[in-house]
């Protein structure tokens, strides 16, 4: 059974709003039935679009019960601790959080900063062997899975080793055996997909967000913990490798293990920066060997997106330089093995033809340059990128809201036009926004010429036009009707009033209440409305009938009784001396 991806869409969350379009960097959302849901093969697991949702439609995929299952199975488990822990958790001592830990079942618990520490001695190993050179941390998954789908002519650049957490696993398995567990707990997820990469290394991948349901599941407090000596980390307590998760924290690893200028290495988080970092790259020839710190997350990895967002990052920066320990003077250990070289997958993207682009942008009523507002509603940077992905069918016509509002505006403005009675809504100054032709046809003795020497246009829908913002008591005499269901709230339906030689029946209602009303008016006097009124009557008279039948021994004299109470009403229907003619 295949793996569900690390980020998937709640369906019946999603409420269209297109944020996870705009906030995901490489747009990879394909939108189909109203849903916007992640396209695996195009995602970096940036978590922009976790972020960004305002409903919390897209969701992590959960693995604590794989995490769960591997304790009960008899193995060692070890927990690899991400070193952004101590400003998720602050006032937590190391030992109460490593005493939790191991009350959940786990083994031991180690710092991922120690692999940062490998990382960075091979890192300062690899620019002194090839002066010259360009590299790119391969710290970050997300980086490098955006290098390697969107941007392959970097693809050489990234240094040729195992990740920290990578880097930490093998280190873990060296010291306890390889017939360990290990669990990382951080507030990253692409590293879920390091663990699908390398099974070998790595077991399950946890989010601090996990951690916290799984110790409050478990009623375990961390502040009530005591801290003992006994509950350390293990093998030993990271140094400056606890820097990595803040922007630049890299630089502190490398140059404590050996002489290199600071301008060599350079630091740029957030995605947006990553690109603006990339371009023309390649074609740089430098001296020096050239080191860049690339994250995903803005600001790095303090800022991920499974962390405390309950605190400013400058806050939680302060917490991490705080916890780190100086870089130790004694030697190094010897470098282990991490050497891992990275394969591009770069992204297929179609090319389509102008005249491909023209066509998907008429199919949203965008006719020319003009047309194009580039306004960003449908979660592309502009329209054309929007057509590109209607072409890919990543996205749906519906998402336009230029269209959107024009398709509605014509659903609504056929409907009036075809409806038989006559139709005003009015704002609520009462002045007309919207009618239809029956209307102007119905109040055209009323209505005002424009003082214009030209002959006034007879066209009824020409005319609908000529009154909006018009003042509906200059078109009809009864616009106080009108302001007493504004003023009141309560509707007026199925009101009879008498207009010049007409009965009108009336309904009055609010579309949207104090500030938006809608008239409906039948002349119940021409042929239509007397036949509508003759057959809606007759069908009372047939219903009441075959009630009758069932019970014609007792109900026959009620019956006829009732039968003519309808059929005199239907003659008094046509009276029109009993209609009000001074409506209140």
């Amino acid at each position: 059974m295949a793996q569900l991806h690390s980020i998937y869409t709640e369906t019946r969350e999603c409420q269209d709003c297109h944020k996870c379009i705009r906030e995901c960097p490489v747009k990879a959302i394909r939108v189909q039935d109203g849903y916007a849901r992640v396209v695996p093969e195009l995602c970096i697991l940036c978590g922009n679009c976790i972020l960004a949702c305002p409903n919390h439609a897209k969701q992590v995929r959960d693995d604590l019960p794989a995490a769960r299952a591997l304790l009960t199975r008899g193995r060692r488990v070890v927990v690899s601790l991400a070193p952004s822990f101590a400003a998720q958790f602050p006032g937590v001592r190391p030992q109460q959080l490593v005493r939790a830990l191991k009350q959940l079942g786990f083994f031991a618990v180690s710092e991922t900063a120690l692999g940062a520490q490998q990382v960075s001695a091979n890192v300062l190993d690899l620019m002194r062997s090839e002066p010259g050179r360009i590299w790119i941390s391969s710290a970050c998954p997300s980086v490098v899975d955006f290098i390697g789908k969107y941007h392959p002519e970097c693809q050489d650049a990234i240094s040729p080793l195992l990740s920290p957490l990578l880097t930490h696993c093998r280190l873990l398995r060296r010291h306890y055996g390889s017939d360990i567990a290990i669990v990382f707990i951080g507030p990253c997820i692409a590293k879920k997909k390091e663990a699908e990469r390398h099974p070998e290394l790595l077991d399950v991948v946890l989010t601090f967000e996990d951690l916290e349901r799984w110790l409050k599941e478990e009623n375990i407090q961390l502040a009530q913990i005591p801290a003992t000596q006994a509950d350390a980390f293990a093998p030993e307590q990271a140094r400056e490798g606890s820097l990595y998760p803040i922007e630049g924290g890299m630089i502190p690893g490398v140059t404590a293990t050996g002489k290199i200028s600071g301008s060599q290495i350079m630091s740029f988080s957030g995605i947006a920066n990553v690109e603006q970092s990339l371009k023309g790259l390649m074609e740089w020839k430098p001296e020096q060997s050239i080191f860049l710190e690339l994250t995903a997350c803005a600001g790095s990895c303090v800022n991920g997106p499974k962390s405390a967002r309950s605190l400013s990052v400058a806050r939680r920066r302060y917490q991490i330089v705080e916890f780190a320990q100086p870089a130790a003077e004694t030697p190094r250990p010897p470098l282990m093995d991490i050497v891992q070289h990275y394969a591009p997958s770069p992204v297929q993207l179609e090319e389509y033809t102008e005249t491909q682009i023209r066509d998907a942008l008429r199919t949203v009523g965008k006719y020319s340059a003009e047309d194009e507002l580039n306004c960003g509603g449908c979660g592309y940077d502009s329209c054309r990128e929007f057509a590109r992905a209607l072409i890919a069918r990543n996205a749906e016509r519906m998402m336009c809201a230029t269209y959107t509002r024009k398709l509605a505006q014509k659903k609504a403005n056929a409907l009036l036009r075809k409806m038989p009675a006559a139709v005003v809504i009015v704002d609520e100054e009462l002045k007309i926004i919207e009618c239809n032709g029956n209307f102007v046809r119905l109040f055209s003795d009323e209505i005002q010429e424009p003082k214009d020497p030209r002959p006034p246009n007879k066209d009824p829908f020409v005319r609908t036009q000529e009154l909006e913002g018009i003042a509906l008591d200059s078109v009809i005499p009864f616009s106080h009707l009108f302001r007493r269901v504004l003023d009141a709230g309560e509707d007026i339906v199925n009101h009879d009033i008498r207009y010049q030689r007409s009965i009108l029946n009336s309904s009055i209602f609010a579309i949207e209440p104090g500030a938006v009303l809608c008239g409906i008016f039948q002349d119940i006097t021409e042929p239509i409305f007397q036949k509508e009124q003759i057959i809606t009557r007759a069908r009372e008279v047939i219903q009441k009938n075959l009630k009758t039948v069932q019970q014609i021994a007792y109900l026959l004299g009620e019956n006829a009784a009732d039968s003519e109470i309808i059929l005199n009403s239907i003659v008094r229907s046509f009276s029109p001396e009993e209609v009000d003619e001074h409506p209140q």
